[in-house]
């Protein structure tokens, strides 16, 4: 980190990012449990209330893409502080909604304005930090968005309990005035205005193009949006998994998840102190071998037997590798920007975003009656991952070998 930092306040910025990045999580996972509450309210099926999940994922991936050349432009703080605004006034109109459609529209509102958190958090991680720091300092935000998902629904399930579901909206605008108000007086501007940054939407969408052009983003964007197609296809699943298909209570579901959450934390720990002794790319090499072996056995295994006892460690080991790989391949993705990081970090989380989605739908579709289709999917995700990696390690050998 720069030197006009210090320990604490360079800890005091992380935490802010953290908190920051977690928005996301939070404003999806912390009114799920009102799911039934808001159908009532509003006399509608259950299954309509998940257009408000819909609608939400949609802002996020394209509010992702408009928040990267605004904070190229403007510098990091101004476009933040105007996404925490809409977040806050959008938040409030969702707990002011009074029919359904107002809420799905209120919901892709909301998300305009959250995403705007988790765009500028990894470019101010890449202004503010060595490349090396960049990942160790993505670890800790790692920590941070999982713990969130733990924390979300069962914070979500107590307030609605003792309120209703629209006190979950009322308490995500206090928590976005609180970012607000330490986002203005407490986070540094962490780049400069660039004011030869175009907003016209052709020159947006040519710099997308230049940015995708780089052989080293490309490679890894994609290589992470595989890594995240991983993650959330497991997401989607593991209420089928362990609920409907090994039988387990709601109560024991939440136990369940929630340890194979810490093994995402646990391995974004880990991965910090490897980062002391590897580099980037080693652990990207290494983990991405480890993910492709791993779910090769667990989709080979199940072909023999499939239990619970097979498939949960199975799982465990999986989020825990992809503790490692996340910001590995979002830090070198990133590395090759300095004044577009904005732009590049908002197309880092559409494509993330992008691939997840598509991970979600195919798993909705094909992992109905057995456990075989995500496994299949979690295969084809590792191995596309690794043919990424190993063919950025060929031309980066090819172009040594040609300048020597």
């Amino acid at each position: 980190m720069t030197k006009r930092f210090t320990t604490s306040s360079r800890t005091t910025i992380i935490l802010i990012l953290g908190t920051l990045i977690a928005i996301g999580p939070f404003s999806i996972d912390m009114y799920l449990p009102g799911f039934g509450n808001v159908a009532d309210d509003f006399g509608v099926d259950i299954s309509r209330v998940g257009l408000t999940l819909t609608s939400y994922l949609i802002g996020i991936a394209l509010g992702q893409l408009a928040y990267g050349p605004l904070m190229d432009r403007f510098g990091r703080r101004r476009p933040l502080i105007g996404g925490l605004i809409l977040f806050t006034v959008t938040s409030l109109i969702c707990a002011a909604s009074w029919n359904l459609n107002i809420l799905i529209a209120a919901r892709f509102f909301m998300a305009l304005g959250g995403c705007a958190g988790m765009v500028a958090s990894k470019a101010i991680v890449r202004d503010l930090f060595e490349k090396k720091q960049v990942a160790d300092v993505l670890s800790t935000l790692m920590l941070i968005m999982g713990v969130a998902p733990i924390i979300a629904p069962t914070v979500g399930g107590l307030v609605i309990g003792a309120f209703d579901w629209e006190a979950v909206f009322y308490i995500l605008a206090a928590f976005a005035i609180i970012m607000l108000v330490l986002i203005t007086y407490v986070l540094p501007e962490s780049a400069e205005p660039n004011h030869t940054t175009s907003l016209r939407p052709k020159n947006i969408l040519l710099e997308y193009v230049s940015i995708l052009k780089n052989r080293e983003f490309f490679i890894f964007a994609i290589a992470r949006g595989f890594t995240m197609g991983c993650l959330l296809s497991y997401v989607s699943s593991a209420p089928f998994i362990f609920i409907e298909f090994f039988g387990l209570t709601e109560q024991q579901f939440g136990w369940v998840f929630g340890s194979n959450a810490l093994g995402l934390i646990l391995g974004s720990q880990i991965n910090r102190l490897a980062l002391k002794r590897f580099s980037l790319l080693q652990i990207t090499v290494t983990t991405c071998v480890a993910l492709t072996i791993l779910t090769a056995l667990g989709l080979g295994i199940s072909f023999v037997e499939i239990n619970f006892w097979i498939v949960y460690p199975f799982l465990f080991t999986m989020l825990f590798l992809i503790g490692f790989q996340n910001p590995n391949v979002t830090a070198l993705s990133l590395d090759p920007f300095t004044k577009q990081a904005g732009s590049a970090s908002a197309l880092i989380g559409s494509i993330g975003m992008i691939f997840g989605s598509v991970a979600s739908i195919l798993v909705a579709e094909l992992v109905t009656e057995s456990v075989k289709p995500l496994l299949f999917i979690l295969f084809g995700s590792a191995v596309c991952s690794l043919i990424l990696v190993l063919f950025y390690l060929n031309k980066r050998k090819a172009y040594k070998f040609q300048t020597t």
